[in-house]
């Protein structure tokens, strides 16, 4: 039987878990890893994808991830995300409307430096789309 370990998923505004896990597969910038436990020491930056948590009851629980990075230990595995939202609790129809409202602030932005902030937030909610139809 697979061993637990302690996972912690952060993002700038809360703590979205803190428990003992099985495994956890990481969409790395150098490509996808998966963590057990005992895994080696190391660092590695993440990009826009889905984080995949095999919990105590072997359940998969999916988060969507914006950057960061995991920093695995010999105590667990640490990833500090610049965004991570539940899966499960992205509605299409809600992520449509924000596409919407984002192409419009890119079309009606006048100065350079809010059109550039805009066309990132509309960059970013593309690679949710993206990264959720690759789930």
């Amino acid at each position: 039987m697979a061993e637990l370990f302690q996972f912690e998923l952060v993002s700038p505004e809360r703590q979205l878990l803190s428990e003992q896990v099985l495994e956890v597969i990481v969409p790395g910038t150098e490509g996808e890893f998966g963590v057990l436990k005992n895994h080696s020491p190391f660092m590695s930056t993440i990009k826009p994808g889905i984080l995949k948590v095999r919990g105590e009851d072997g359940k998969l629980n999916e988060y969507f991830v914006r950057g960061g990075f995991a920093d695995v230990a010999n105590s667990g595995l640490t990833v500090l995300a610049e965004q991570a939202i539940p899966v499960a609790d992205i509605n299409s129809d809600d992520l449509a409307q924000h596409i919407k409202d984002a192409e419009e602030d890119v079309a009606d932005a006048k100065d350079p430096e809010v059109k550039q902030k805009a066309e990132q937030t509309l960059a970013q909610l593309r690679e949710v789309v993206e990264a959720l139809k690759a789930a």
